[in-house]
């Protein structure tokens, strides 16, 4: 069972290890899952010390996620130097962190002196990380929900909401400057809810289908993630800034839900992340970038069974019963071993 399956060292799917639940395993245990999944690459969202620690001369890279709620304070160059300082220093480089998120989904939230707080704060933490002597070792980026796209059908016609533009060039300029990604957070799943009639299930499952075509680019789609992704790449060359490089931070999909959440199950959920690592280990570009593999982070390892919200938030976890790490109840998505 490989999730993290690496291939002559190109695309390998991360994983998402969030921790809002009470019946996880110790980050100790969780080491040992993985290790037992071959995954390589994590994002987490927090600095959780205990991960840190545990993650130490293990080769995993790791990207941490600064939290939304103290944005505000990291906007002082002073307290963003005591921040990395305090939270990655001491942990660099046994513990391989190779990117800080400041902070998840903020852009498309409504408030908005937290939106005004990221650009700022994203500019501190790489001064403290020049300051220090990181920044070649890790970049600087932020977690954007799909919500930032105005439109991103057809893929060519992607573009940023109207009322991001100022905020969003900005965003792009740092990114551009400091040589960093623009993560996506791209849920095929959600469309498809929101439009069962409409969204063939095979397309946005990677299965075999007839896509679509793009009339503008003449590309073709058999996939929704990739023209997501390529929506996105569109909507950043429209500002100007063509040349940034565009990552899966989430995808995924949950294996239950609430009675209005259709095509939420087990069944769904297992070909979802199945094809999904078949593309990745397939070293894929999108039909924009193809010789580009594209990073893609899957969420989650573990369903967080205290998230608020829509049962769905609950259960995105790839997460099997494995007794001697401590998972004890879990439904088990299966994911099968390529070799």
């Amino acid at each position: 069972m490989d999730i993290g399956f690496t291939r002559r060292g190109n695309a390998t799917l991360g994983i998402n290890y969030g921790q809002i639940g009470d019946n996880l395993p110790q980050p100790s245990q969780v080491l040992g899952l993985l290790s037992s999944l071959k995954i390589t690459k994590v994002r987490i969202y927090d600095t959780n010390p205990q991960i840190l620690t545990s993650f130490a001369n293990t080769g995993i890279d790791l990207i941490v996620t600064i939290e939304n709620e103290i944005l505000h304070v990291l906007v002082d160059p002073q307290e963003a130097l005591q921040w990395v300082t305090t939270h990655i220093k001491p942990y660099f480089p046994a513990t391989r962190i190779s990117g800080i998120a400041v902070g998840n989904e903020i852009f498309s939230m409504d408030d908005k002196t937290l939106i005004s707080n990221v650009v700022p704060a994203m500019v501190s933490i790489h001064q403290a990380l020049v300051q220090l002597g990181l920044d070649t070792y890790m970049h600087v980026s932020t977690a954007n929900s799909a919500a930032v796209l105005s439109n991103s059908y057809p893929p060519s016609a992607g573009s940023f909401e109207d009322e991001l533009s100022g905020v969003m060039k900005q965003l792009l300029q740092f990114l551009y400057t400091t040589r960093a990604p623009f993560w996506i957070n791209a849920y095929p799943y959600f469309a498809y809810k929101d439009a069962p009639t409409k969204i063939p299930l095979d397309y946005v499952l990677f299965n075999p289908n007839p896509g679509m075509v793009d009339p503008y680019t003449k590309l073709h789609y058999d996939n929704m993630l990739y023209a997501q992704v390529d929506a996105v790449i569109f909507a950043i060359a429209r500002m100007g800034f063509g040349g940034l490089e565009v990552k899966v931070s989430e995808t995924g999909w949950p294996s239950k839900g609430d009675q209005d959440e259709v095509g939420a199950t087990t069944e769904n959920a297992q070909i979802y992340n199945r094809n999904l690592l078949r593309r990745q280990m397939a070293n894929e570009g999108t039909p924009l970038r193809p010789s580009q593999k594209l990073d893609v982070y899957l969420f989650a390892l573990f369903n967080e069974d205290m998230k608020p919200g829509p049962t769905s938030e609950r259960n995105y976890g790839i997460k099997k019963r494995i007794p001697k790490y401590g998972v004890l109840d879990i439904p088990t998505i299966d994911i099968p071993s390529f070799t």
